[in-house]
């Protein structure tokens, strides 16, 4: 088995603020000597798990990520006819299996049954608190010392499997995450502009001016994104089933391939495919190629930005060749620029044994 496959993409969003700050601008990174755009890891991953790409080719091989599964249990008791007092007590011992509650004090939103922290919950740990209120229901009390070991080392799940888990308070259930993924930034100086708007109010007939004025930041930019994939923890998070690792790997080559952000999409559309994808495979240690844009990617002549910005990606790549020797095993190259390559053979490429 190849251990790791690398993925290195260039995608052209236009304007676009796919990824916020805490002032609601684009974020940004200062790279070399010029600002980029920035899209966090966090953001491409959370676009990714809950993409059609994951959901149609994964089905129930996705763990839920939330705060709130003593709100879901509850709310199973309280249907099941248990008084609200003792729902809610047994509620709070479930969550507790996953972090810390909140406090105990009561409010109009039943904050109290959540844990403190996100918790990324598996299929199988999900059917065993289910399995676990409808058999307290039934009886009438509470869960019961064995019956509160709720937690499991998640095998079924290719979201844990990928971007990996951590419980605080029970380390030997954390995931190890078996994909690692980079900020994607812009190849090219770029800033942070203002789009001024205003809108009117379709009622005020008379007096046609302005209703609200606004503005928010946007950015438009050609982004390098580097994503480093661990065969072999992948699958051995995975169970070592080679069926799921196999159809793992294909949904996350269409998503990181074609699924966007979707931060701001209703006003700015900036859904993107990526226009560039080399593809390496190998036991050589990993190695981003952003270093190819430390310097900013500048247009010359009758070349483009995206023509410039993939010559300079391959010629890094040769160079480090030169120095180091082969820094991989084998290699695939989508290009749409020339039209070559095809997305169904980078995905074989990704999934096949060397």
């Amino acid at each position: 088995m190849s251990r790791f496959v690398q993925l290195h993409l260039l995608t052209n969003y236009a304007p676009s603020n796919l990824n916020r700050d805490d002032t609601g601008r684009p974020k940004n990174a200062l790279v070399g000597d010029a600002l980029r755009l920035r899209i966090s890891s966090q953001c491409q991953k959370r676009a990714w798990r809950t993409s059609d790409a994951f959901a149609g080719a994964l089905g129930d091989h996705l763990g839920t990520r939330t705060k709130r599964l003593g709100n879901e249990a509850f709310q199973a008791l309280c249907n099941a006819g248990v008084r609200e007092a003792d729902a809610r007590k047994w509620s709070r011992m479930i969550a507790g299996c996953f972090g810390k509650p909140k406090s105990e004090k009561k409010t109009d939103n039943d904050e109290d049954l959540e844990i403190e922290q996100l918790a990324h919950v598996s299929t199988d740990e999900r059917a065993a608190v289910r399995e676990l209120v409808a058999k307290c229901a039934q009886r009438g009390s509470g869960p019961e010392g064995e019956e509160l070991s709720l937690l499991r080392k998640p095998r079924h799940d290719v979201d844990i499997a990928m971007f990996g888990r951590m419980l605080a308070d029970s380390p030997q259930f954390n995931v190890e995450a078996a994909v690692q993924v980079a900020h994607a930034i812009t190849v090219h100086r770029c800033t942070v502009e203002d789009d001024y708007f205003s809108a009117i109010d379709d009622l005020n007939r008379d007096a046609p001016n302005a209703s609200h004025i606004g503005e928010r930041g946007y950015g438009a930019g050609l982004f390098y994104q580097y994503v480093c994939i661990n065969r072999e923890l992948l699958s051995d998070n995975l169970g070592c089933d080679g069926e799921l690792t196999a159809r793992a790997l294909a949904a996350l080559v269409h998503a990181v391939t074609k699924v966007t952000p979707n931060g701001m999409q209703s006003s700015f559309a900036s859904r993107a495919y990526a226009s560039y994808v080399l593809g390496e495979k190998g036991d050589q240690q990993p190695r981003s190629l952003a270093e190819a844009f430390l310097q900013p990617i500048k247009p010359t002549g009758d070349r483009g930005m995206l023509d410039s910005a993939i010559a300079k990606l391959e010629t890094w790549q040769k160079h480090f060749d030169d120095v180091y020797g082969a820094c991989a095993a084998s290699r695939y190259t989508i290009n749409v620029v020339t039209g070559d390559g095809r997305l169904t053979d980078l995905v074989a490429f990704v999934q096949a044994e060397p």
